[in-house]
C-alpha cells in the first residue's frame, strides 16, 4: 500500500497555495461580513488553472479527477476561505465534473471551456422545502413540450444561483408515486439561469443566513422554465444512477474541506495558545488547553486519511459510497471540533470579530447537516456497514 499523494495532487497543494497566499483571514472575514462574493481570489485560482482540473485537457483543463480536487479545496480551506468549499462543489464538482462525466458532446463544447477557467459558474438545484433529505420525494415536474420541456416547482437552499450561469436541475418526469423503482423518473436538466432570468420564468429569493455569506443561498421558483431536450443530462427518467454520481463527490468535497477548516482553526488555536500568557507562561503550556488541540489534530489526520482513500476509489472508478460517508462524517465533525475548541482557546476574545474565530465557528456548524445530515450518513453506515435493521 503506498499512502504517498502523486506528485499531480502534490503539484496542486503548492500551486493552490501561491495562489491564496495573499487572500489571509481578514479578508475572507471581509467578505464575509459584506456578504460579498470573493472575487479576488476566484480570479486567482482561475488564472492558475486550479478551477479547471477536471476539466480535460482538450477543453482547456488539468485532465486531473477527484483526488486533485480534493486537495485543490482542502488548501483554500485551510489558507483562511473555510467556506470556499462551495467555490469548488458549485462550479468544478457540480459544474465540470458531472459534465466531464456525462455530459453530451455539445454540452462539452458549448460549457468546459468556460469552466476551465471559472469564466463559467454552475449552481445545482435538488433540495425542496417539502422533501428535505429524502431526494426521492421531490416534485418538481418537467413536462414534454414538442421539442422542449417546461419545469415547475421550488427548490430551496440553493446556492450560488445568483452569479451562476448554468443550473443543474433535478426534476421529476414521473412522479414519485407512480415510479417503479422508486429512483425511476428522474431527469437532470440544464438551465440556462441568465436565459431563465430574463424571461422570467426563473425567480429566486435570498436566504437570510448564520454565516457563508460569501455565497448566497436562496429559494428558488421555476414557472414553466423552459428547456431544450438536447440539454438532458444523461437519458430522460434515468437521471438518478446521474444524481448519484454528482453526490458522492460533493460529499468528498465536503470532507476535504472540513479538514482544511479544522488545519485553519488549529493554526488560529495554536499560534494563540503559544503566545498568550497567563500565570507566567503560555496558555499552550496547560494540558487543558493542549491536550484537546491534540486530540482533534489526530482526528484531523485520520479525516483527511479517509478523504483522500474516498476520492482515490471514486477516481477509480471503484465503489466507494461507504468511505465517502464516513469521510464527510469525520470531516464535519472535525471541522466543528477545532472551531469550538479554537473558541475555547481564545476565552472571551472569541466572541469579538476582531478575530476570525468567530467566523470559523459559524462557518463550521453547516457541515454537520449538509450536504447530508449526520444522522443519515450514521443510519448508512450502521444498516449498510454494520448490517444493523432499518428503522422504517
Amino acid at each position: 500500500m503506498d499512502f504517498t499523494l502523486p506528485d499531480t495532487a502534490l503539484a496542486v497543494r503548492e500551486g493552490v497555495q501561491r495562489a491564496v497566499e495573499r487572500f489571509d483571514h481578514a479578508y475572507w472575514s471581509d467578505c464575509d461580513e459584506q456578504h460579498r462574493f470573493p472575487d479576488e481570489a476566484w480570479a486567482a485560482l482561475g488564472d492558475g488553472g486550479w478551477l479547471g482540473l477536471c476539466v480535460p485537457e482538450e477543453y482547456g483543463g488539468g485532465g486531473q479527477g477527484l483526488l486533485e480536487l480534493a486537495v485543490a479545496n482542502e488548501t483554500l480551506a485551510a489558507s483562511g476561505g473555510t467556506q470556499g468549499t462551495f467555490l469548488y462543489i458549485l462550479t468544478p464538482g457540480f459544474g465540470a465534473m458531472t459534465l466531464t462525466r456525462h455530459g453530451t458532446p455539445e454540452q462539452k463544447r458549448e460549457i468546459l471551456p468556460g469552466l476551465a477557467t471559472g469564466a463559467t459558474q454552475f449552481c445545482m438545484a435538488l433540495t425542496e422545502p417539502d422533501a428535505g433529505s429524502n431526494a426521492l420525494a421531490i416534485t418538481t415536474q418537467a413536462r414534454r413540450d414538442g421539442d422542449d420541456f417546461l419545469i415547475k416547482g421550488q427548490k430551496i437552499w440553493i446556492s450560488g444561483v445568483d452569479r451562476a450561469d448554468w443550473m443543474i436541475a433535478i426534476t421529476r418526469t414521473i412522479p414519485a408515486a407512480d415510479a417503479r423503482p422508486r429512483t425511476a423518473g428522474f431527469t437532470l436538466f440544464l438551465v440556462d439561469v441568465k436565459e431563465a432570468l430574463a424571461e422570467g420564468t426563473l425567480t429566486y429569493q435570498p436566504i437570510p443566513k448564520l454565516g457563508g455569506n460569501i455565497v448566497t443561498s436562496s429559494q428558488v421558483f421555476f414557472d414553466d422554465v423552459r428547456v431544450p431536450a438536447h440539454r438532458v443530462i444523461g437519458e430522460v427518467d434515468q437521471g438518478f444512477a446521474v444524481l448519484w454520481d454528482v453526490l458522492n463527490p460533493e460529499r468528498i468535497l465536503a470532507a476535504s474541506g472540513g479538514v482544511g477548516a479544522a488545519d485553519a482553526a488549529l493554526d488560529l488555536a495554536c499560534d494563540y495558545a503559544r503566545q498568550r500568557e497567563v500565570f507566567g507562561r503560555p496558555i499552550g503550556a496547560n494540558q487543558a488547553i493542549q491536550f484537546p488541540l491534540a486530540q482533534i489534530k489526530a482526528k484531523t489526520e485520520l479525516g483527511r486519511l479517509m478523504t483522500y482513500k474516498a476520492a482515490w476509489l471514486f477516481d477509480q472508478g471503484l465503489p466507494c459510497g461507504n468511505e465517502t460517508n464516513v469521510a464527510k462524517l469525520t470531516g464535519a465533525q472535525v471541522a466543528w471540533e477545532a472551531a469550538n475548541q479554537a473558541f475555547q482557546t481564545f476565552g472571551g476574545m472569541a466572541y469579538s470579530k476582531e478575530f476570525p474565530v468567530e467566523r470559523l465557528f459559524r462557518d463550521a456548524r453547516i457541515g454537520k447537516n449538509i450536504p447530508v445530515a449526520e444522522e443519515l450518513i450514521l443510519a448508512h453506515i450502521g444498516t449498510q456497514m454494520l448490517g444493523l435493521p432499518r428503522s422504517y
